[in-house]
């Protein structure tokens, strides 16, 4: 078995090099906390558009490799849905590294069950169809797939271990306190547009610092980030988002949510010249999931052509991840 996931994971490192490869010199750049002009000028060019909306709207992105960054709303929590897949997806790889787990290793999806009577806090599962983590991954990743998402959280031994990890990687600001059954049996019940609730949240800057990690090597193994960002890239959800508001062909590692009211995408963009550029769009509102969709697209083609020219004349200093 363990040939196998060997065999797995070296067939992804070929598969996806531009996002997978580890670069020390990348790990161990400290973050530039500083805007310069372009980072400004881009950073209210995204404020204006997000202005347009008629809810709350966190953006955030940097240039991993330049060190450029814009924030709106940097520290405002929103919610997460499904972006938060990334999270028990990483926590569960972080097992597979210390040896408590395996990606072949089979586990159930969870499946709701149906109430009656007086809900209770969190919404009843039982077992589903058996398959290994890596198909659960796939799925929870590329379709959004509650139940396999589920599936991995019981793995993990429970939310409450995806917060742990984050806090064991520095990443303040985002927390998971639902399972996905939870949260779907739950949704519509606030107002996310006019409401800060603080459950299953993070703020822009908290799920950049999580994109940053994983990207940089810091979060996870080369293994398990060769795993991890080469399935973001097969994301087939939210095609209207960051993919609409990029070049045709540019690769991307993302992951959607999608609740009542909410709207998000985040990930990371490969630039022209190989730099990577980590964004993060959280919208909510009452104009519905196309009208935002629109809003994150016109906002990631703002970023993506704001930083994809180098500040510098010359790019012999860039770390190139092809």
């Amino acid at each position: 078995m363990k040939f196998r996931t060997a065999r797995i994971i070296a067939a992804l490192m070929v598969a996806a090099p531009a996002l997978v490869a580890t670069v020390p010199a990348v790990q161990s750049r400290a973050t530039v906390s500083l805007q310069d002009q372009r980072d400004q000028a881009i950073q209210q060019q995204v404020a204006a558009i997000a202005a347009e909306g008629r809810g709350r709207i966190g953006v955030a992105a940097m240039d991993l490799d330049g060190g450029g960054q814009i924030f709106v709303n940097a520290d405002m929590p929103f919610p997460m849905a499904s972006t938060a897949k990334i999270a028990v997806a990483a926590t569960f790889l972080d097992l597979v590294e210390k040896g408590n787990a395996r990606l072949d290793q089979q586990f159930p999806m969870m499946m709701p069950v149906r109430e009656t009577g007086a809900r209770s806090a969190e919404a009843p599962l039982r077992s589903g169809q058996i398959m290994t983590a890596q198909s659960l991954m796939e799925l929870s990743i590329t379709r959004s797939h509650n139940e396999a998402t589920d599936g991995l959280i019981q793995a993990v031994g429970g939310y409450d271990k995806v917060n742990r990890w984050l806090t064991s990687k520095g990443i303040t600001g985002q927390r998971l306190d639902h399972t996905m059954a939870t949260l779907v049996r739950d949704d519509g019940k606030v107002d996310a547009a006019r409401v800060i609730d603080v459950r299953t949240s993070s703020t822009p800057r908290a799920m950049l610092a999580l994109l940053a990690a994983i990207d940089r090597g810091n979060a996870l193994s080369p293994e398990s980030r060769a795993v991890l960002l080469d399935t973001m890239t097969r994301t087939s959800t939210g095609k209207n988002r960051i993919r609409a508001g990029l070049p045709a062909g540019t690769l991307v590692a993302h992951k959607t949510g999608t609740l009542f009211g909410v709207t998000d995408d985040v990930g990371i963009v490969r630039l022209p010249d190989g730099r990577h550029l980590a964004v993060v769009f959280f919208v909510t509102g009452p104009e519905g999931h196309t009208a935002h969709a629109g809003l994150i697209a016109r906002m990631m083609r703002t970023i993506y052509d704001g930083y994809s020219t180098p500040v510098a004349k010359s790019t012999q200093d860039l770390v190139r991840r092809r």
